[in-house]
């Protein structure tokens, strides 16, 4: 029997390079063997190698990881990667042996159906999930036979976007073993010219410096990382590895001009970013919501952040406050200048800003518009300004209009186009589709800020991006007749440290010279930049091709049209809507992009059978560190690594904190008869509820009744939808029509979105809409058993789809919540150890412990390690477990959260 080791392979990657971290978690009570530095668990990393290729902005990284399996029973080696939300996979591949398996890009809806099969067979995923706040981690695994060789390479690309001056390329290196040959290498060309290129590395060692190099010499630059083996041990003798930390790669162009083009093989790309212009006076309104919610630590660090932008902003400025909870307050009545005088009442008024109330956003969002038109028409701000609108929230409207769409309709009403919504969310409990489709629409971006230490200086940091506006109403404008398929060329401002990118097609291959022209409205006066390039010069200048790979700016331009095209998407409607998206699955599909409309599948051996998994970009909206809608099929394969949520047994409570790479675990004694509320869903008042059954008799050596969940009830009051589940029979009411199943039946129901698979004596797999998939797994007993009775296990699948507000005994931790365990001491139990936990600001004493995934053997189950948390889960839930039960198996009112 095949020994299975978690072996993970893991490298951050950011902004066009990688961050590399190699995470080796083996499983429990795994005797070591005395084996060399390099062999952990039997399995040997002897290359890493991450190499990046910047040509214009537009950065191609391909990681390739060679390992060994020198044990001798085969092993499963994880591969993950964690790269930059806003890059596309563009291709993986596995060689196994000499056998190198690629990977495909298909279109979503045919790797769908794929997942759905696996699920039901209680299969796992390679998936690609959130990761903190601006990662995405892509996890595949192969099961690698004694004294096999595998290779993983995985490549990506996107389009390098400037802030405050600098393209950045940030690398996490935290290896945690010893490589015999790691290397980090980018190569940047850049036509303009390489003006800075410098490296940060947090982790740097006088022996380290010797390994790092850095060098650029006109439009060249090169960044190398290459330690030895012995130049990575933490000490002359350990065998853990010194690199831990960040490694940070930051450069900026030239700029003789104010734009840049550049034409290669049909395809242009403008780059334009100014340099010396004066700053346009700004009218800003900061929109500030101070209701209940807003209690605490997020107040705190809203006044903090406010009082740091006073101090920076300009006197030419002028600005003004508005509170918003359930009424709206304004500081003064009109805009005012920054004078210094003024700023002094501003810091007083934010001093003394206090939480009460709702939460109103129409109203304060309409206040605001409202002042800025005001000011504008009776000449109170300059006539050369710009006007921008702030508004930050920790809510959802619900007081006032209440209606998201109505809200979006006011405003887009109301500002007309006239000047751009920034909207901040500040934590998870936000809706912030809402913000990010109402400040698109007009004309500005969303950013959601997390709640941690440094919620003040991301605040502060968004400010200062918008802080300095060089130019307003660019328009950016290309010979007539002579191209196509151009992307945006039109923008609302342009910030100082920013940079405005557009690319298209030529149509006219004959034109010796390519003229464009940029016309803005500056500080003093309007603008118009014209620039001319030589076709022939330009074919001269990028023959550079040790620098640069294939035709990259047709790629860039696929990328960036994509980009744009899923970003329209978010606001439209109908035929529109679907344009759109078949534009861009026809561009992904095309250039082999993975994005939210693509998935990538790779087929792999797997114990003399085909298997595939097929991995999908997460959606816009993905809480951190929780799953995407990611799915991989892995035939032989026990599913540890997935973040599962699940009840079953006892009943056993087990949630994953991906996090963490642990799990906790609790369980609810409850009497027969009681249902409980396992999951709400108040958005779209999905609803799962469970009645406890009992033990025929108490078991004979602990005098106790067990207790386990006997039927199950699944509503969508949307769908007018009923599913209640026993161990005898399945029954659905939907749209007043009733059908029944038994478990010897094998069925699928496809209907309004709602898809029902029944796999004879084994589970059902319950798919609503785009929404969650549940997996109910049936225990059967012999029926004449005298303690025992058939019982039922409930299993969450994609519960990131479920809303930021979703509560339950299961689902209240869908949402990102921390712990910190620490003083790990034997317990009663040798085998158990106990320890001392910190969660939800409760100390609890815990215990190691186990409990059972039964979604692939339902008989036998596979064994998941967790921390256990005593009393019903007290200190661990929200309130204690009798808040959660409910009259009935169909109750979906909101619950007391």
């Amino acid at each position: 029997m095949a020994v299975t080791i978690r072996l993970y392979i893991s490298l951050i990657l950011l902004s066009g390079l990688g961050t590399s971290h190699f995470l080796i978690n083996p499983l429990w009570n795994i005797r070591k063997r005395s084996l060399p530095d390099t062999v952990v668990n039997g399995i040997e990393i002897y290359s890493t190698k991450i190499n990046c290729k910047v040509t214009s902005r537009f950065a191609h990284n391909v990681v390739t990881t060679r390992a060994v399996n020198r044990a001798d029973t085969a092993k499963e080696v994880f591969f993950d990667v964690e790269l930059p939300k806003t890059a596309f996979i563009t291709n993986f591949t596995m060689t196994i042996d000499g056998v190198t398996y690629p990977g495909n890009i298909k279109e979503k809806e045919v790797a769908k159906k794929q997942y759905e099969k696996a699920v039901s067979q209680g299969k796992t995923a390679g998936l690609v999930k959130a990761s903190g706040r601006k990662l995405e981690k892509f996890t595949v695994s192969v099961n690698v036979a004694a004294g096999s060789k595998v290779t993983f390479e995985l490549t990506y690309e996107e389009l390098l976007k400037r802030n405050k001056g600098k393209y950045e390329m940030y690398i996490k290196v935290q290896p945690k073993q010893l490589v015999n040959h790691f290397e980090i290498v980018a190569d940047i060309y850049e036509p303009q010219g390489i003006k800075e290129l410098d490296a940060d590395v947090s982790f740097i060692t006088n022996d380290l410096m010797d390994v790092l190099t850095t060098s650029f010499s006109g439009q060249k630059g090169h960044v190398s990382f290459k330690p030895t083996f012995d130049q990575q041990r933490s000490c002359p003798t350990c065998s853990t590895s010194l690199l831990n930390g960040d490694f940070i790669i930051r450069y900026d162009v030239n700029r003789e001009q104010p734009g840049n083009v550049q034409i290669v093989n049909g395809y242009f790309v403008h780059f334009f970013a100014p340099q010396n212009l004066p700053v346009v006076p700004k009218n800003v309104v900061f929109v500030i919501d101070v209701s209940g919610s807003m209690a605490g630590q997020k107040m705190t660090q809203t006044k903090e952040a406010l009082l740091h932008i006073l101090d920076d902003v300009r006197e030419e400025d002028f600005l003004n406050f508005i509170l918003f909870s359930s009424y709206v307050t304004t500081w003064k009545e009109n805009m005012v200048q920054a004078t210094p005088e003024n700023l002094k009442m501003a810091k007083d008024f934010v001093h003394n800003i206090k939480d009460t109330g709702m939460t109103n956003i129409n109203d304060a969002l309409l206040k605001a518009i409202e002042m800025i038109n005001n000011a504008q028409e009776m000449g109170i701000v300059p006539e050369r300004s710009t006007s921008i609108i702030i508004m930050l929230t920790d809510g959802e409207a619900n007081t006032g209009e209440s209606r998201v769409d109505k809200i979006q309709e006011n405003v887009r009403n109301a500002i007309g186009g006239k000047f751009p919504l920034y909207n901040l969310g500040f934590g998870y409990d936000v809706n912030y589709n809402f913000l990010e489709k109402m400040a698109l629409e007009n004309h500005g971006l969303a950013r959601r800020i997390y709640e941690d230490s440094d919620a003040s200086l991301q605040m502060q940091g968004f400010y200062d991006d918008v802080a300095n506006p060089l130019l307003t109403n660019v328009n950016l404008q290309y010979p007539q007749n002579t191209i196509s398929d151009i992307t945006q060329n039109s923008y609302q401002h342009f910030y100082d440290g920013s940079e405005i990118v557009v690319a298209g097609r030529l149509v006219d291959f004959e034109t010796n010279s390519f003229v464009a022209d940029v016309k803005g409205h500056g500080a003093l006066n309007d603008l118009t930049f014209t620039e001319e390039v030589d076709m022939k010069e330009m074919e001269e200048a990028l023959k550079e091709q040790e620098y640069i790979f294939g035709d990259y700016i047709e790629r860039l331009w696929a990328y960036l049209t994509i980009e744009q095209l899923l970003e329209k998407r978010k606001n439209a409607q109908g035929e529109e809507k679907e344009n759109l998206t078949a534009q861009a699955l026809d561009l992904s599909l095309k250039y082999h992009f993975v994005t939210p409309l693509t998935s990538m599948v790779v087929t792999k051996p797997e114990d003399n059978e085909d298997s595939e998994f097929i991995a999908d970009k997460p959606g816009e909206e993905v809480k951190a560190d929780q799953i995407s809608h990611v799915y991989a099929t892995q035939l032989n394969y026990q599913p540890p690594s997935n973040p599962y949520y699940f009840v079953d047994g006892d009943p056993h409570f087990v949630i994953e904190v991906p996090q963490k790479d642990d799990a906790l675990c609790f369980n609810i004694d409850a009497k027969p008869g009681v249902v409980l509320n396992l999951i709400r869903d108040p958005d779209t008042g999905i609803t799962v509820n469970g009645e406890i059954i009992g033990e025929k008799e108490p078991s004979s050596e602990t005098k106790k009744r067990k207790s386990y969940f006997g039927r199950l009830g699944i509503v969508d009051p949307r769908m007018d939808l009923q599913i209640e589940v026993t161990p005898q029979k399945i029954t659905l009411w939907s749209g007043g029509r009733r059908t029944s199943f038994t478990w010897m039946d094998t069925a699928t129901i496809t209907q309004n979105g709602l898809s029902v698979t029944l796999n004879r004596k084994k589970n059902m797999v319950v798919s609503i809409g785009d929404g969650v998939t549940f997996v109910i797994v049936l225990h059967e007993v012999w029926k004449k058993h005298p303690i025992h009775q058939d019982f039922l296990g409930l299993y969450t699948v994609d519960s990131h789809r479920m809303s930021a507000k979703t509560h339950g005994l299961l689902g209240q931790f869908f949402h990102p919540f921390d712990f910190e365990v620490f003083d790990v001491r034997p317990g009663s139990d040798p085998k158990k150890p106990d320890a001392t936990m910190i969660v939800k600001n409760n100390k609890l004493i815990v215990t190691r412990g186990s409990q059972k995934d039964y979604r692939k053997d339902a008989g036998h189950g596979t064994t998941v390690s967790c921390w256990f948390v005593h009393d019903n889960g007290s200190g661990l839930i929200d309130g204690v477990h009798t808040d959660y039960v409910v009259p009935n198996l169909f109750y979906h009112s909101p619950t007391n959260f």
